[in-house]
């Protein structure tokens, strides 16, 4: 009776199997539909100044240029600050961003999950607590900070507001505590320190996990505007995302600068697409593991 009720189905085949037109009558639908932004910002970033203020407008681009991306390159080219500055500065404050950013919270959360200590679970309970604060209501209380520790304009009030990050913590802690007790346990009984552990055994387990909180640290680094607002006065300390947004601000009200901020989109847009299909392996299995115990 059981045989008979999984006849004619296949669990995860290796090839297509009629067992699967019904995912894929679900899932294709769906797919289209989130793909359709990434399709706009591409064909959008093309199109020409006729079609950019087309009325109705269209979705896909019928006559495709470069008019934009020449006229955004011949704006930054007149800057008083060379354009390979910003990217310079995105591409340190980034960088440097993303390794502490996993650094601090796969060390904490290590720490948090298996390390015994006391105000272990206050310290747990608090990161949790931090879950429900936004980035605008610890804004005020920030710039205290960076202004009074004399980090205006410098890289580090870039990158100190961002590379706390509750959610990755939270998210790594929830792997960590996947790895058995007694693992880390007969470690300890051969001799191993507590970096050899973390290293040799935790961080395969949480390698997933630490994918995905680069992915998210690379797009609030990356595309952030507010600290370069806030804390730089110095134009040459700036980041790229700062400067795509106040050139297509200034040109906003132009012709030219409805075209340009559409370049600048697609360029800023890019290195998260890219940074994402390298990873999406990793995410996904961090989707699928996160809440396990």
């Amino acid at each position: 009776m059981g045989k008979s009720n999984f006849q004619g189905t296949k669990i995860n085949p290796t090839r297509f199997h009629k067992s699967q037109i019904p995912f894929f009558a679900f899932l294709i639908p769906f797919s289209t539909l989130m793909l359709l932004p990434i399709a706009f910002i591409v064909n959008h970033a093309f199109k020409p100044q006729s079609e950019l203020f087309a009325y109705p407008p269209r979705f896909f681009v019928r006559r495709p240029t470069l008019d934009n991306f020449l006229e955004l390159a011949r704006v930054t080219s007149a800057s008083g600050v060379p354009f390979s500055r910003y990217v310079v500065n995105s591409l340190i404050v980034t960088v440097i961003g993303v390794f502490l950013a996993i650094f601090i919270t796969a060390f904490s959360a290590y720490a948090l999950s298996k390390l015994k200590f006391r105000g272990k679970k206050f310290l747990f309970e608090l990161n949790t607590l931090a879950l429900m604060f936004v980035p605008i209501a610890v804004q005020i209380p920030r710039y205290l900070i960076i202004a009074q520790s004399g980090l205006i304009d410098t890289y580090a009030a870039h990158i100190l507001p961002i590379i706390v990050m509750p959610v990755a913590m939270f998210l790594i802690k929830q792997f960590i505590d996947q790895t058995p007790n007694e693992l880390i346990e007969s470690a300890k009984i051969d001799g191993a320190s507590e970096m050899q552990i973390f290293l040799k055994i935790v961080f395969p387990v949480i390698a997933p996990a630490i994918a995905t909180v680069g992915i998210l640290a690379f797009q609030a680094i990356w595309n952030d505007l507010s600290t370069s607002v806030l804390y730089i006065n110095d134009e040459s300390k700036r980041t790229l995302a700062f400067y795509m947004n106040t050139l297509t601000s200034m040109q906003g009200n132009t012709v030219a600068g409805q075209g340009m901020a559409a370049a600048a989109g697609l360029i800023m847009f890019i290195p998260n697409l890219v940074l994402f299909i390298t990873l999406q392996s990793k995410v996904m299995n961090t989707m699928a593991h996160s809440g396990i115990k």
